[in-house]
């Protein structure tokens, strides 16, 4: 096989295709590929979100959207000036798919399927007139003086422009360093904690809001807490996981959080309300009912910890008692031995140097003619619609440069 295109996309996800229809649908016949090494397209769209597909974040405003990439914060900033999340709800109305926004910010399909987007995606596609093609794995990158040539397991392409949207795929990394682009390293981030300790041993399904921090970094993060069976997880320790992705992998996996599960007092504070239900409480078991917003079975765990029976009065408890409850609540620390992946959601931070890229227009700074979208860019971000987001806007506007390189 052999075939000529004005644009060829790499890489049938989100990102990819997102820039592939916006380049069709704006200026119908040109010859436009999307080519795909797997026989599945947009598999992380079908999945995310616990296959409801967490399409964008109701941030609207750039300055504050940026806020939630630790890695492309700044790069970001001009590209969402032109195509914010505020577009992303428009553009999804205009192809017959409306989206509702959960209590924390997240925005869904309103069926709650990601096949909805799924099958938006790929019959605006079919629709604008653009070639997907399957098991499309590609072998080499040619730059030519008017484009390139690709070469897949299957066959020879050529193309005028060449978008790459490939994401973590390694192959192409590689490809790339051959061309002189500088990758940064790739490691998990958006991930959970592996913990094994008495504490939280049979609290698995437990929530609550805390503050966990990283002993001996400056990493904080506070927000949900949920304790699983293999650990910890929830937004708290994810968005944690995501800020200090590349530190926490230089540490191996290997460290020490510090739970606050009362972030809204200080120990000093927790220490006299404590002193208070001495008094106020006194003929009560302490571990009969948590007497602050916490789960009781968390309670009845800490309250373990601290050297408390079950039939302890709160009058009975000793000034030892009591500081070691304050300890447990508002800086235990628990050591963590490794992470898992948070559900299907792989996200990994790396990528393309960030300083090689025109960020205005997706291109690369060393070839005119090719283009980064999505997270084969070192652009990732904390959970609850971010990370498509980027690929909605890295995609938009490729198209967008695209379309005007191709004089059209």
């Amino acid at each position: 096989m052999s075939k000529h295109f004005d644009l060829i996309v790499v890489g049938g996800g989100a990102a990819g295709f997102f820039a592939a229809i916006n380049c069709a649908e704006n200026h119908p016949g040109l010859r436009i590929a999307i080519l795909e090494r797997g026989q599945e397209v947009l598999g992380k769209v079908r999945i995310s979100g616990g296959g409801r597909c967490n399409v964008t974040h109701a941030c609207f405003e750039p300055n504050a959207l940026v806020k939630n990439y630790p890695r492309g914060e700044r790069e970001l900033r001009g590209p969402f000036h032109q195509f914010c999340s505020g577009d992303t709800v428009d553009w999804f109305a205009q192809h017959g798919v409306e989206l509702k926004t959960e209590a924390d910010g997240r925005m869904f399909p309103l069926s709650n399927s990601s096949e909805t987007i799924v099958s938006c995606l790929m019959q605006s596609a079919k629709k604008a007139g653009v070639e997907v093609l399957l098991g499309q794995s590609v072998q080499e990158l040619l730059p030519k003086d008017t484009g390139w040539k690709i070469h897949t397991v299957t066959g020879n392409f050529s193309c005028e422009q060449l978008l790459l949207a490939t994401g973590s795929n390694p192959k192409i990394w590689e490809m790339l360093q051959s061309l002189g682009h500088q990758m940064v390293p790739p490691v998990p981030s958006l991930f959970t904690f592996n913990c094994k300790d008495p504490r939280i041993a049979n609290l698995m399904g437990v929530s609550t809001q805390a503050r966990v921090s990283v002993v001996g970094t400056k990493l904080q993060e506070t927000g949900p807490l949920l304790v699983t069976h293999w650990g910890m997880s929830g937004p708290a320790v994810l968005r944690l996981s995501a800020w200090g992705a590349r530190l926490l992998a230089e540490k191996n996996y290997q460290f020490t959080i510090q739970i606050n599960w009362l972030p809204e007092y200080t120990f000093a504070e927790i220490l006299v309300q404590l002193q208070q239900f001495r008094t106020d409480l006194a003929k009560r078991s302490v571990q009969s009912k948590s007497p602050f917003e916490l789960p009781n079975r968390l309670w009845e765990s800490l309250t373990t910890a601290a050297g408390f029976q079950e039939q302890t009065k709160w009058a009975d408890s000793t000034k030892m008692q009591l500081q070691q409850l304050a300890e447990q609540l508002c800086s235990g620390q628990f050591d963590v031995n490794g992470k898992s992946t948070f559900k299907d959601e792989f996200v990994t931070a790396g990528g393309i140097d960030l300083k090689e890229v025109q960020f205005k227009t997706m291109q690369s700074k060393r070839y005119q003619t090719l283009y980064f979208a999505g997270e084969i860019l070192d652009v990732d971000a904390i959970t609850g619609g971010f990370n498509f987001q980027n690929a909605w806007t890295s995609g938009f506007i490729a198209a967008k440069a695209i379309l005007e390189n191709l004089a059209v």
